[in-house]
């Protein structure tokens, strides 16, 4: 500790020192910076709010000249805090930053797929995942329900089918609102919301480049990079000319035919079973085996049921290359692939080609090594600390890119907000109530704000949930699982530490925000 006083004096700098052992309290304070920092040993070194860590983390700041930056006045930046990504765990980091009295600036652009797709605001689960997924897989159980429905007395003549573009339509409508709602709900919180790509090149500052090649300059105190992930294309001839991926799909302005599925991920196999459902013909190429990472057994009762509904699967084969025979919409394609375990090949033509293999973490482009910070250069991701903290000490990250954490949509939401609530102090919490809008009933056009959640806390048992009130879809199912942990001794904090299942009703409950006695609009802006 001492050489550590001794390096801040000969830098003209006054620190404060605070003796654990010489305080009342010293305990409560070292379990407090515990969880805020992860760091066991002292001294426990902040520099204008940011943790640097113990001595030697603090001698290597110096050398690098980290340390000077930080010892900067915070008012030398234009921000408190500037977010790199608008998606789910950007969003939720810079709203919460936001309430906490920040000055926050997110960054977020759309490099446009291959085949030229780009979105708007809210990152991959609103515009090219969880939701339109959720609603087309919706679509498909419509289609099945129309079948079931003769059973149950249903009777009709009418042929029956399925149109591509009044579907896509109507969902893409939705996913406009919620790209919207996001950016009103920035806009009400005071988040400067500029549609650049954003990229390092020095310490505390970033250029942001728009659509029109404009650069611009911004600095910051601190930053998070919430840039997220994109679909990996085979690197074959002919794939990223033909292929379309999941950056496509949700937005396809024609029906795709038939369709190859590449891949055996959740999103190739989730993929095939809403486009099967839509009477498409539908085959998947697996190289391996389906599900990798999952319960095995589960995973092949899947591909057993998804083949009895009528999907083809091809296995142990991979594409080698991917010719255009016809253009149109859809066109034909003629895929050549060989197999995994001897020299056999295949041809096989389709309109459509999907490629779900997996995805790319986007951190190689963004000027990281600028300012020295690590990624695992195989995978591109981002090894953080248990606080989300970076090697550098003014820079975190969220959600996909994280290294070894799981890639939900939810738990990027509780890592962004946890993470603003551990750099800028979080607020008391009461009791909480909230409208919502079921997915389900989005694109059918009904109503809106009209269903509720709500629960009723005792304020002096530690947030103890002593009441749940839901009105919505399945509310005896939901109700039946939360009754269970209240019997348990369910809390306010369990719930904000528990991860939603997304997306779903009962979620909800995971990310209450508004108490009632606060009046603040409770009305449904996103998902």
């Amino acid at each position: 500790m001492t050489e550590v006083k001794e390096l801040f004096s000969s830098l003209g700098v006054e620190c404060n020192v605070l003796e654990l052992d010489q305080v009342d309290d010293g305990a409560r304070v070292q379990e407090v910076l515990l969880e805020i920092t992860n760091q066991k040993t002292v001294p426990n070194i902040f520099v204008n709010k940011v943790h640097v860590g113990g001595c030697d983390q603090t001698f290597q700041a110096y050398q690098s000249g980290l340390l000077q930056k930080l010892l900067q006045e915070d008012s030398a930046y234009d921000y408190d805090l500037i977010i790199i990504g608008g998606g789910s765990g950007g969003l939720s980091c810079a709203k919460e930053a936001a309430i906490l009295g920040k000055k926050v600036m997110v960054l977020d652009f759309v490099v446009p797929s291959p085949q030229g797709t780009s979105w708007g605001l809210g990152g991959t689960c609103v515009n090219v995942g969880c939701i339109p997924k959720k609603l087309m897989h919706q679509a498909a159980l419509l289609g099945q329900a129309l079948c079931d429905s003769r059973k149950f007395g249903w009777e009709y003549n009418q042929q029956v089918r399925h149109n591509w573009e009044t579907m896509t339509k109507a969902i893409q409508n939705h996913i406009s609102s919620l790209n919207w709602g996001y950016r009103l709900s920035l806009r009400e919180k005071a988040v400067a919301y500029v549609n650049s790509y954003g990229e390092f090149v020095e310490h505390h500052k970033i250029k942001a480049t728009n659509k029109k090649g404009q650069e611009t300059y911004y600095t910051a105190a601190q930053f998070v990079i919430a840039t997220g992930e994109r679909p990996r294309y085979l690197g074959i001839q002919g794939d990223k000319e033909y292929c379309i991926t999941s950056d496509d799909l949700f937005s396809l302005p024609y029906c795709p035919g038939k369709t190859l599925v590449v891949g055996a991920s959740y999103v190739a196999l989730e993929c095939a079973g809403f486009l099967a459902g839509f009477g498409l013909d539908v085959t998947v190429m697996v190289r391996s085996i389906l599900l990798r990472g999952f319960d095995q057994e589960m995973a092949e009762k899947v591909g057993s049921y998804m083949e009895q509904h009528g999907v083809k699967f091809l296995r142990k084969f991979i594409p080698v290359m991917v010719q255009q025979l016809e253009k149109g919409s859809p066109g034909k394609l003629k895929v050549l692939a060989k197999s995994t375990e001897g020299t056999e090949t295949i041809e096989g033509v389709y309109n459509t080609v999907l490629l779900a293999i997996g995805r790319d973490s986007c951190t190689r482009k963004i000027g990281l090594e600028k300012i020295g910070v690590k990624i695992n250069e195989k995978s591109g991701k981002i090894p953080v600390s248990d606080v989300e903290q970076t090697n550098v000490p003014y820079v975190y990250a969220v959600g996909d890119i994280l290294e070894d954490k799981p890639e939900l949509t939810p738990v990027a939401i509780q890592s962004g907000k946890l993470l603003a609530r551990r750099l800028f102090g979080a607020s008391l919490e009461k009791i909480y109530h909230t409208l919502f809008w079921p997915l389900e009933w989005t694109v059918a056009g009904r109503e809106n704000n009209t269903c509720y959640a709500k629960i009723i806390c005792n304020k002096f048992d530690h947030d103890r949930v002593i009441g749940f009130h839901i009105l919505g879809p399945n509310a005896g199912e939901v109700t039946q699982g939360f009754a269970a942990a209240m019997k348990c001794g369910l809390t306010k904090q369990l719930l904000d530490d528990t991860i939603g299942i997304h997306p779903t009703c009962g979620e909800v409950f995971t990310t209450l925000e508004i108490t009632k006695s606060s009046g603040l609009d409770i009305t449904q802006k996103g998902c």
